[in-house]
């Protein structure tokens, strides 16, 4: 891999992050998901790959008990040490845009479909207000004004929203799907919803590390890990808006052939290291 894409964490990357990341190539592969339930992933096994990407085995161990203490793993003894899984409400959180992270064309949308959501938060969940306003950014929401948020595509609000929101304050949430008519303009909206020069610079950081990248065997596993995250970071900050009411060199194409090269060529040694790792009698 060139210089550019070390074997180093993004200074944006979580260790919560990273974590996650590599339960999502265990637990539902890349593009094509699992037919089994994969066993759980042994502390060994966070430590040799995190540390490859440059964390600390007291970071890692810090992270898998405070994921724990979260609800996001359950923990499993194995003799003297421990193993880990997603729990329900994590392995929904990696189901939420895997598709979208290996699909062929991953910033367009079918149809001139729009998703309008009126989202007032009621003063009961002003705690989780930024679980809230998160999981809406990284669903590819942008904010019109206060409540009002917009969405390219057809997205399933309820879904989004029903492990966060208790039914009854469910309820107040209105969504919408149509299509902006005069005297409302597309244009004007993408514009009002969206930093586009900030969308650009993200695909700009994302191909400064990875465009002229190569692939190497040896690093695969903790190569793709880093890949992913930068990756699906950018999928949560560029919602995929329509083409027509961007300029003519938007990035996105550029960033999707870069992520596709990679992951191509780096996916098969990634899951071949992952098989050993994680099922270490397989190979005796």
């Amino acid at each position: 891999m060139s210089a550019s894409a070390g074997n180093e964490t993004s200074p944006s990357s979580t260790p919560q992050e990273l974590v996650l990341d590599l339960l999502g190539l265990h637990v539902l592969g890349r593009a094509q998901p699992r037919q089994t339930a994969p066993p759980p992933v042994a502390t060994q096994v966070f430590l040799a790959v995190l540390g490859a990407v440059g964390l600390s085995d007291s970071a890692t161990r810090t992270t898998l008990n405070r994921m724990v203490a979260r609800g996001l793993l359950h923990r499993h003894r194995q003799g003297r040490t421990s193993a880990f899984q997603p729990t329900e409400n994590a392995a929904a959180m990696l189901r939420r845009g895997r598709a979208r992270m290996f699909s062929p064309a991953p910033f367009d949308h079918p149809g001139d479909v729009w998703t309008i959501l009126n989202c007032p938060i009621p003063e009961t969940l002003r705690n989780v207000r930024y679980q809230i306003q998160a999981r809406l950014s990284w669903a590819g929401f942008g904010t019109l004004q206060a409540n009002l948020w917009v969405a390219p595509g057809r997205i399933d609000a309820e879904e989004l929203l029903d492990d966060i929101f208790p039914t009854d304050a469910l309820g107040l949430v209105q969504a919408f799907h149509g299509t902006p008519t005069p005297p409302s303009s597309p244009e004007q909206l993408v514009h009002k919803a969206w930093d586009l020069e900030a969308l650009r610079a993200e695909h700009h950081r994302f191909l400064a590390r990875w465009e002229t990248a190569d692939a190497q065997p040896a690093d695969a596993l903790p190569q793709l890990l880093l890949l992913i995250d930068d990756w699906g970071r950018l999928l949560r900050t560029d919602p995929g808006l329509p083409t027509a009411y961007l300029d003519t060199d938007w990035p996105a194409e550029r960033s999707t052939r870069t992520f596709q090269r990679l992951e191509a060529r780096l996916g098969p040694l990634a899951d071949e290291r992952l098989q050993h790792l994680t099922h270490p009698r397989a190979d005796n």
